[in-house]
């Protein structure tokens, strides 16, 4: 995670595969895992991972060392590069855009004008001409900057541009005639008539505010390689402007293309609402809100609610077992659920000492003890919780183990109803470290909140031994334990159109119809779960053919260190029975 208020310190990127050699790059643990973050006096250089290429530095630094042994690295990478990473899907021309995406575009800037003070105008191309007929922003009371005979003479060849908030002063400072690298540009289509049709649909490019996804824009060098390029499709396209013949100007009125001549013959955003599509999901409550479009919700304050219907463009995270977590419903803090290794690491420091013989078998539990063959003879004690003074059958059974590994405990809860892992203390039987889970049943490990749990003795439990199954929230209470939740937490990308939101989903089982606590432990569910979400957000496929979805958005005010934002979580949702 690299930090600067001066964007040009940062490392200059223009596309997946560029070579980075970074100084000072501290390395650190963040959440477990190894993190590079800069430092003071950190400083990188940038080169191009193309094979052949000149080996030229990008780098904001005017003083910096670069060995022959640092320009051997850089070639030993762009072979490996070459071999292993595909080439980047995100960067197209402007004759292969196609709606509701997001694309790298590579071109030159001809003209600039200020919208307004959160919106910008420029006006680029790169030799070729959108499929869909494009819109254009009226500029009659807007001072434009750059040749107008020129941009009126290229025609359809030029294409409008708007930028929004963080990106305006980057826009402003960009001289006319500069190469550029827009990154993830949203494309879609929108009606200029009340009735969307063939002839009154044009395609927006747009470049939202913030960074996420790499958003941005970034002049190219005249000495980049894609520049080179993007010269030679420039001076054919320019000679073609004036000899129609070589065919690169198909026509000299836009509006005689129609939306048929799309490449890749997928129903547009709006042939899609005209055509009342299911939605994947339904709402479970407020089905009286009417539907608010994306753009309009990024416009107001919070908290409100809202209802929305969109397509998931992407989520997170996506390995799908790490969305599952732990929810503290009092402190509202999210943990990790811990690893079977670490788990098991908690279990045999905790059985380091050997059972107190002084706390076995009392009036409402009896107790068997073994030692084990290997190990150092480890010595293992469960006691058996007794009901009205008899020991139950095991299905009703809560034991307390000493002692036990994961292995062990898993095979017991898998005979036993319920487990629970304890120490002997220097009067009675007590409870482990809330690292450790305090109520296994079958394979559903429940877990207490470290800072809001206040522990009570075990012989606590005596109040529920005449009161039925033993409930994991009543366990928790007489203990002295705050629940920790199962819950699905991922972050959804949402786009109808008219604009693009991030919001969370933070869900134990509603949404999904699949429990979080028993997800991790069944193979079913977790096939479940992938096949919801391939249908929610299907791989391979254009998101213009993604499900629609309708969803109940509320938000919310966070303030992270100085900072205040507006953060946005679905909820009252759920995906419909015949949509899997």
């Amino acid at each position: 995670m690299l930090f600067s208020g001066d964007y040009e310190s940062l490392p200059i990127i223009y596309k997946v595969g560029d070579i980075v050699r970074f100084h000072r790059l501290k390395i650190q643990m963040y959440k477990n895992e190894l993190q590079g973050i800069n430092s003071s006096g950190f400083a990188s250089l940038t080169f191009e991972g193309t094979l052949g290429t000149p080996v030229t530095a990008r780098t904001s630094s005017k003083v910096f060392s670069f060995t022959s042994q640092d320009q051997k690295m850089v070639e030993a990478l762009r072979v490996w590069a070459s071999e292993h990473l595909p080439a980047s899907s995100t960067l197209v021309q402007l004759c292969d855009v196609q709606p509701m995406q997001y694309y790298d575009l590579t071109c030159q800037l001809l003209g600039k004008a200020e919208v307004d003070a959160t919106a910008f105008l420029l006006k680029v191309w790169d030799g070729t001409r959108t499929v869909f007929p494009s819109w254009r922003v009226p500029t009659q009371d807007l001072t434009v900057e750059g040749d107008l005979d020129h941009i009126l003479r290229l025609q359809g060849l030029v294409i409008d541009i708007l930028v929004y908030d963080n990106h305006v002063q980057v826009a402003k400072t960009i001289k006319v005639g500069s190469f550029l690298r827009i990154y993830s540009l949203h494309a879609k289509l929108q009606s200029v008539n009340s009735e969307p049709s063939s002839s009154s649909l044009r395609l927006e490019l747009h470049l939202h505010g913030g960074t996420s996804y790499g958003r941005g824009i970034r002049v190219l060098p005249d000495t980049s390689p894609c520049v080179d390029q993007l010269k030679k499709d420039l001076e054919g396209a320019n000679l073609a402007v004036t000899e129609p013949s070589n065919g690169i100007c198909q026509s000299k009125n836009e509006d005689n293309f129609a939306l048929s001549s799309s490449r890749s013959g997928s129903v547009s955003l709006y042939e899609e609402e005209r055509c009342q599509q299911v939605s994947a999901t339904i709402l479970t409550n407020h089905q009286y809100l009417e539907k608010t479009p994306l753009c309009a919700i990024l416009k107001q304050k919070a908290p409100q609610q809202y209802r929305v219907r969109a397509k998931l463009r992407s989520y997170l995270p996506r390995r799908l077992s790490q969305s599952v977590k732990l929810l503290c419903p009092q402190c509202h803090s999210l943990q990790e659920v811990p690893h079977e290794y670490n788990l098991d690491k908690i279990l045999q420091d905790a059985a380091t000492e050997a059972p107190n013989i002084k706390l076995q078998a009392t009036s409402w539990y009896d107790s068997e003890v073994w030692t084990t063959e290997d190990q150092g003879g480890r010595q293992v004690a469960i006691h058996f919780v007794k009901k009205d003074s008899i020991l139950p059958l095991p299905s009703e059974c809560l034991i307390l183990i000493e002692g036990g590994r994961l292995c062990e405990i898993s095979k017991l809860s898998s005979k036993f109803h319920s487990v629970i892992p304890v120490r002997s203390g220097p009067e009675h039987l007590e409870l482990l470290d809330l690292s450790a889970p305090f109520l296994i049943q079958g394979k559903v490990h429940h877990y207490g909140c470290k800072q809001c749990s206040s522990l009570k003795p075990i012989q606590s439990l005596n109040s529920l031994l005449n009161k039925g199954p033993w409930i994991p929230s009543s366990v928790a209470e007489v203990l002295g334990i705050v629940l920790l939740q199962y819950v699905f937490v991922m972050a959804f990308t949402l786009d109808d159109g008219t604009g693009v939101l991030d919001a969370y989903l933070k869900d134990s089982e509603n949404f999904f119809k699949i429990p979080a606590s028993e997800v991790l432990t069944d193979d079913n569910l977790q096939r479940n779960l992938e096949m919801i979400m391939d249908m929610i957000c299907p791989p391979g496929i254009k998101v213009d053919a993604y499900p629609w979805l309708e969803c109940l958005i509320k938000s919310y005010n966070v303030t992270i260190g100085t900072e205040k934002r507006i953060c946005y979580q679905i909820f009252d949702t759920t995906v419909a029975e015949d949509a899997v």
